[in-house]
């Protein structure tokens, strides 16, 4: 009996939502819950006990306060700076009619999947004291690491209100123009209002990403700024503090499922406001009112360009003198590492492309069962709750999830720390919220009525969704395949867990590089980010050909 078969036989959307889930959700069970439950128990659970005595002595800690002080400071502060940047931005190039707006749009998304420790590798390059902006005096303090943050994440705004503004139902601005209103004023009290969900949405996802930016904190704030992912970190590798790790990790959990259900009521508020019509509205011509616009464009273009720019100028240079050395040294091996720098990107790949189609299918499978239509408002609630589950390995901390990995599958049946298989597990579950958010919106704008005609012709089941769906499924499979690799080969939180010493993937070999003293180790490890950043950029350049609006919008 073939699968759709089965899920008409299951009865509602609700049920068959369940049978599609049921894979996805083992997976999730045995390779996100049990690890994090791994983790909290070594720190909760004494002499087979529950013990919360030190939860107090925890959080009653100075530096935990000044830990979590910080992270909620610097979050709020780049989400703000994110929005001020990315909402006029995502005017300008998905609204007005600017020359290059589509290379534009490619160029402002490509942070986004840049692997974190090479996004803070590039800005402490072009913020030291000997790079191209070393006289501002900004290397090693907060300034910077909120730079490197908004840079990461000024896509997310971009592409999420942009898709969302390609998506309104233009008559009603339309309407209000023709009433006499200003261009301003249909702006404020038409478009806006429509786009807040959308806006609200960006923010929230903003902010979780900005506070678990683990890699930007890691290298650019050093021991005098940290945040609890990088606390999380110290407490558990240098200081095997396991309870004050698994305080953080609860806390950051209670924030991370408060900002999902956020995202998700103004997600559910922003899908209903999409036009019904998805013919292209026109673009409008540039104007002078636009100027403000264009010009914080400018700047967040700018933004995105500087480190890059000064990231390959760098990698050119060793000392005062200008050389292919760096590059050359691609190839040698890193003492201590037994792997030159193209060894670990071909190690980098093989497990990104596992874990790319891993993800793909367990985020294919969510995807279908989330988009199923039930009628009752609890079956909505169900898929809901579904859809944000899938959603929590993002803001939960890769080093939890790492290092739980190591004490909890350690033994049979799921002995697999000996195996190569947990790399590329971990970076399937980094990968499967992004490939869900890919392929989900695009399934709910198909309109389910052709394939209720087609079964009407006395059409199979499969035949109906190979007909309907299928045609329109295989650029967003595309796009979340090409997605995933790129989030793959960049992931370092969990891989600095997990992967072995003689076989690092690229991410991990630049930050031990960077952590080494010399000339050699340094301008090595900025020759490798650039390599790094130049392969995740190929992939994204890929898949933003496909022009899919829904890549890398939440």
């Amino acid at each position: 009996m073939d699968g759709p078969h089965l899920l008409r036989r299951a009865g509602s959307p609700a049920a068959a939502a369940a049978l599609l889930a049921l894979l996805p959700l083992a997976f999730l069970a045995v390779f996100f819950v049990l690890p994090l439950l791994g983790m909290l128990g070594r720190g909760f659970v004494t002499d087979g006990a529950l013990d919360l005595s030190g939860v107090g002595d925890v959080l009653g800690r100075s530096r935990t306060a000044r830990v979590l002080a910080f992270t909620a400071g610097i979050s709020t502060l780049a989400t703000a700076v994110t929005l001020a940047l990315g909402v006029p931005t995502a005017y300008v190039l998905h609204r007005l009619r600017v020359p290059g707006a589509g290379l534009l749009r490619a160029l402002v998304v490509m942070p986004f999947v840049m692997p974190t420790v090479v996004v803070g590798v590039l800005w402490r390059g072009l913020l030291a004291s000997s790079g191209p902006l070393g006289g501002l005096g900004l290397d090693g303090s907060w300034v910077a690491i909120l730079l490197a943050m908004v840079f990461f994440n000024v896509a997310v705004v971009v592409r999420t209100v942009g898709a969302a503004w390609d998506g309104l139902d233009p008559r009603t601005a339309q309407a209000a123009a023709a009433l006499g209103a200003s261009p301003g004023h249909v702006l404020r009290t038409v478009t806006l209002p429509a786009l807040r969900p959308a806006v609200v949405s960006a923010a929230s996802v903003v902010f979780l990403f900005c506070s678990t930016a683990f890699g930007v904190v890691l290298t650019l704030g050093g021991l005098r700024y940290a945040t609890v992912e990088t606390e999380i970190y110290l407490l558990t590798t240098s200081l095997l503090d396991l309870q004050g790790a698994a305080v953080l990790s609860v806390l950051q959990l209670v924030v991370v499922v408060t900002l999902l259900v956020l995202s998700e009521r103004t997600r559910s508020r922003a899908r209903g406001v999409r036009r019904r019509s998805r013919a292209s509205v026109p673009r409008v011509p540039v104007a002078r009112r636009h100027l403000p616009a264009l010009v914080v464009t400018a700047v967040a273009v700018l933004l995105v360009l500087a480190p890059l720019v000064g990231g390959v100028v760098r990698s050119l240079r060793r000392g005062s003198t200008w050389t292919l050395a760096n590059y050359a040294q691609l190839t040698s091996e890193v003492p201590g590492t037994g792997a030159s720098a193209w060894h670990a990107l071909g190690t980098s790949w093989r497990i990104a492309v596992d874990a790319a189609l891993l993800a793909l299918v367990l985020g294919l499978l969510v995807a279908l069962a989330v988009t199923r239509r039930p009628r009752s408002r609890r079956g909505r609630s169900v898929l809901a709750t579904l859809d944000a589950t899938f959603m929590l390995p993002l803001g939960v901390s890769a080093v939890t999830i790492g290092f739980g990995f190591l004490i909890t599958l350690d033994r049979p049946p799921l002995d697999l720390r000996s195996t190569p298989l947990l790399v590329p597990v971990a970076q399937a579950m980094v990968a499967l919220p992004l490939v869900v958010r890919t392929i989900a919106p695009v399934l709910r704008d198909v309109d389910r009525r052709q394939g209720e005609a087609a079964a009407t012709l006395g059409a199979s089941p499969l035949r109906a969704w190979a007909t309907v769906e299928l045609p329109v499924l295989w650029r967003p499979l595309l796009a979340a395949v090409g997605f995933a690799l790129a989030v793959s080969l960049g992931e370092f939180g969990a891989t600095a867990f997990l992967a072995r010493p003689d076989e690092p993937t690229l991410p991990v070999l630049v930050y031990t590089l960077m952590g080494r003293p010399g000339a050699e180790a340094q301008g090595g490890a900025m020759a490798a980010a650039v390599l790094l950043a130049a392969v995740t950029v190929a992939v994204m350049g890929l898949v933003e050909r496909l022009r899919l609006s829904s890549v890398g919008a939440f």
